[in-house]
């Protein structure tokens, strides 16, 4: 899920990220940002994203842009802070819907846009969208997945809102809180879109705890 407060419905969701960019390379299966055993497809060269969450702070969790090295430790291009569900109760149950931060394993980067609009009830702005997940459960379908922020299409932040939390305008610590999807501050995922640009599209999603 995308934001705290505010979710696009299923059906408006599918079809808007059908206007996305959807990425084009080899899938990249590889480790978070450590050693660890690349496949063929990774041995190219590729990128892939990895969300190592913290167990102690989940608004505090890291995630970086790799590039896979045949034969040798993959690259780290790019670490920024990150954040995974709502930090409540449930919020390190990733079979809690709209609570719960995301399951660990290896997600399908679908596509990514510069200037989503998810309309006044989901997210917007840049976007890299992820394919769904069934949590641990077995049962549970984590779905409308995103790494986001908190901005307009355009790229713009929201006026400020005295004493309410807008979830168009980034406005502290509190941001990195979400129902479930991969939150960074507006300054970082420009940053890391400008990486992905430079460096390759990231065609997967690692998340490990």
């Amino acid at each position: 899920m995308a934001i705290r407060h505010r979710i696009a419905p299923l059906a408006a969701v599918l079809a808007l990220a059908g206007g996305l960019t959807a990425t084009a390379a080899a899938p990249a299966t590889a480790a978070p940002p450590a050693p660890g055993k690349t496949t063929e497809a990774a041995a190219a060269g590729g990128t892939y994203l990895s969300f190592n969450k913290n167990q102690s702070d989940p608004g505090n969790s890291r995630l970086s842009l790799m590039k896979s090295v045949p034969d040798a430790r993959d690259t780290v291009l790019a670490t920024y802070r990150a954040g995974s569900g709502d930090g409540g109760p449930d919020g390190k149950n990733e079979c809690a819907t709209s609570q719960g931060w995301l399951p660990n394993g290896t997600y399908q980067v679908l596509a990514h846009d510069a200037h989503y609009n998810g309309g006044d009830q989901g997210v917007n702005g840049k976007v890299i969208h992820v394919q769904d997940k069934v949590c641990e459960n077995g049962r549970t379908t984590r779905a409308e997945l995103f790494v986001h922020s908190e901005m307009w299409p355009e790229g713009s932040q929201a006026d400020p809102q005295p004493g309410k939390d807008s979830p168009y305008r980034w406005e502290g610590t509190d941001d990195y809180r979400s129902l479930g999807c991969i939150k960074l501050s507006p300054a970082d995922i420009t940053h890391l879109f400008t990486q992905a640009g430079r460096h390759g599209w990231p065609t997967e999603l690692k998340v490990v705890s």
